[in-house]
């Protein structure tokens, strides 16, 4: 039997003073004198030796009472002496993702874990524990116990698979030792599936937690459903998972002021309008109240004040088609004829169209190379007499394919690349029945390069693009091609003016890449910042000549509405709010796992560790000999006569 807290035991040397107390305890008799006293001999003899032996067994049982006691502190156990010599290694991985805020019996399902492996694990057992954003190596619950209190949820979380092999390399290589890997989650089903194969060096324990209900109402989105001259109308999209819902209320805030309020009701889905004035900045949020999951209650979102893309035409033909599509409402468009051309005027745009030009001198290619590589946009069409060493030219310093001789041989525009960012969200789903478009001659590309937007019926391409640039192989003329009259040219040019600016979009997702604009001028070595409550960070940001383009994937960490400053200047806000994967309470089934231990509870877990180590705990049997010493005296006092 060994002790946890061995230097207890020296409290047994106390248990001298009863008996020292006993030996030496003095009585006075008091003598009373009687006429006969042979009688009374026999009777006080009698009682003495009563006596006696009543003091002998009470001090018996006060001693191994006072025994006991000191034990149980001392904490005995038994282990086993191979096992007891084998080095013992347990890694835990707490999910502290957004899902375990859901509810159990004794607060969230993460504070309840939390509390456990406190009350379960021994104080100073040497252990590593990591959750989806903080490292605990090589420590004892006594170290870290004000961290695990004071833990937060994490915005992410990291993949079953990620988490098994972090935790892989937090034991030690000595092959010799019991390796206990304990997972706790609630195991939310998400789009992998879980898959542990068996490891021979490491023992698997994973304890599923599981919230008390399973309702949740979400805000998934947020967007705009209508835009006129006056107003903005936002919709907002909610989903709720549970009991019908009647009246579910849902606020409208600008900054922290509540704008409007409106009521609905929620079976699966439901969604309700809010319309806010036109031409003003709007750092808006909304609010739902439901007592479940926190996270998804709140949506952060901003409208700044609108910047218009600047798009250059360069003329050589009729450009009325790209006047109707780069609207004033919210493209600058300037048209311009190639001889009147002014060069100076090259850099303050976004998006340069060279309208079938039929040459390009030099100067011009040399000064839109500088432009795109200070984050500018050029579309090319051709002309029906375009020459084609110019274009080869222009088509080498973007990586393009370059042209053939031109050939009048008709084709149909049939092949569009779906997966392109310019048409990714413009169908819904792919058409098969397309009234495609045609063109009486084009120029064939010579050479593979630059990613096919839209591609003829024998696969060769319509609509190249790389490096900022787009290039049409035939002209657009309503002589040449009917392509003007398509359904398809809306949203390509649209797009492709569009993304020549990355306008600020209403919110962004925390944890993705985003990309953003800011169109500013900025002076030599000015750097922007985010910046959000008290926390300001450095983006990965490049400058350009007209704009800055700002780059954000772990910053921000919380959700809300950022400021994007220029030293002290704010220049626009930024919206930010948590991925909503963890929204939908789905759990995997664990038992469908082979050869893998599984438990509902931390507590059962743990003790399912000690006793594969064959370390049995003795202290509450020392507690229960105590407590029966105890009674026997309390029997012996009032009953030994």
């Amino acid at each position: 039997m060994q002790f946890k807290h061995p230097e207890l035991l020296y409290a047994l040397l106390l248990l001298v003073i009863p008996i020292i107390v006993h030996l030496f305890q003095l009585r006075r008799f008091q003598k009373v004198e009687f006429t006969n006293v042979q009688f009374l001999k026999n009777i006080t003899l009698q009682t003495r030796k009563s006596s006696q032996l009543k003091k002998w067994l009470t001090l018996i049982t006060r001693l191994l009472l006072l025994a006991c006691i000191i034990i149980a502190f001392a904490q005995p156990y038994i282990a086993d002496s191979n096992s007891f010599n084998t080095k013992s290694e347990t890694v835990i991985y707490l999910d502290n993702s957004f899902s375990m805020q859901a509810k159990s019996s004794n607060g969230t399902l993460l504070n309840k874990a939390v509390q456990d492996i406190i009350e379960n694990l021994d104080e100073n057992e040497q252990i590593t524990l990591f959750t989806n954003d903080n490292t605990f190596t090589n420590t004892t619950i006594k170290a870290i116990k004000n961290d695990l209190i004071q833990l937060k949820h994490s915005p992410n979380q990291l993949s079953y698979e990620a988490a098994i092999l972090k935790a892989k390399k937090a034991f030690s290589k000595d092959k010799s030792s019991v390796k206990n890997l304990v997972m706790i989650s609630d195991f939310q089903q998400k789009k992998e599936a879980l898959s542990i194969e068996k490891d021979s060096l490491v023992n698997f324990r994973l304890v599923q937690l599981k919230p008390e209900n399973l309702n949740n109402v979400t805000i998934d989105t947020l967007y705009i459903s209508n835009l006129d001259v006056k107003s903005i109308e936002l919709t907002v999209s909610l989903s709720n998972q549970g009991d019908a819902i009647e009246t579910l209320p849902v606020s409208l805030y600008d900054k922290d002021n509540l704008i409007a309020k409106s009521a609905v009701s929620i079976n699966d889905k439901a969604e309700t309008t809010f319309t806010i004035p036109l031409g003003i900045a709007f750092d808006g949020k909304i609010i739902i109240e439901d007592a479940n999951l926190q996270y998804d209650n709140t949506l952060f979102f901003n409208i700044n004040e609108r910047e218009k893309i600047k798009v250059l035409s360069i003329n050589e033909s009729d450009d009325l088609f790209l006047n109707k599509i780069y609207t004033n409402d919210e493209f600058d468009y300037t048209s311009v004829k190639f001889n009147e051309l002014n060069y100076n005027n090259l850099e303050s745009q976004n998006l340069i169209v060279l309208n079938e030009l039929k040459d390009i001198p030099s100067s011009l290619i040399t000064a839109l190379k500088s432009f795109t590589e200070n984050g500018g946009t050029i579309m090319i069409i051709p002309s029906n007499e375009s020459a084609l060493n110019s274009y080869n030219q222009i088509f080498t310093n973007y990586f393009l394919p370059s042209f053939n001789i031109l050939n009048s041989t008709e084709k149909k525009i049939t092949s569009i690349n779906f997966s392109h960012p310019l048409l990714v969200n413009v169908f819904d789903k792919k058409v098969s029945n397309f009234q495609y478009p045609k063109v009486n001659s084009y120029y064939p590309f010579v050479s593979s390069g630059g990613s096919s937007v839209l591609g003829f019926e024998d696969g060769t391409s319509f609509l190249s693009e790389t490096n900022h640039a787009y290039a049409f192989s035939a002209p657009l003329n309503e002589e040449n091609s009917n392509f003007k009259n398509s359904p398809l040219i809306v949203p390509v040019l649209y797009n492709i003016g569009k993304q020549s600016l990355k306008v600020p979009k209403l919110y962004y997702t925390i944890g993705q890449e985003n990309t953003i604009d800011i169109s500013t001028n900025l002076q030599q070595d000015n750097i922007l910042t985010l910046v959000l409550n008290e926390n300001s960070v450095v983006p990965l940001q490049q400058t350009y000549i007209n704009k800055v383009e700002l780059k954000t994937d772990e910053f921000p960490d919380v959700a809300g509405i950022l400021s994007v400053n220029n030293k002290e200047t704010t220049l626009q806000h930024l919206s930010y709010n948590y991925n909503r994967n963890e929204s939908n309470l789905n759990y995997l089934n664990l038992s469908s796992l082979n050869n893998i231990e599984t438990n509902s509870s931390i507590a059962s877990a743990i003790n399912d560790i000690k006793s594969a180590t064959n370390v049995n705990e003795l202290w509450k049997w020392f507690v229960i000999f105590a407590l029966a010493f105890l009674i026997i005296e309390m029997l012996i006092l009032k009953f030994f006569k």
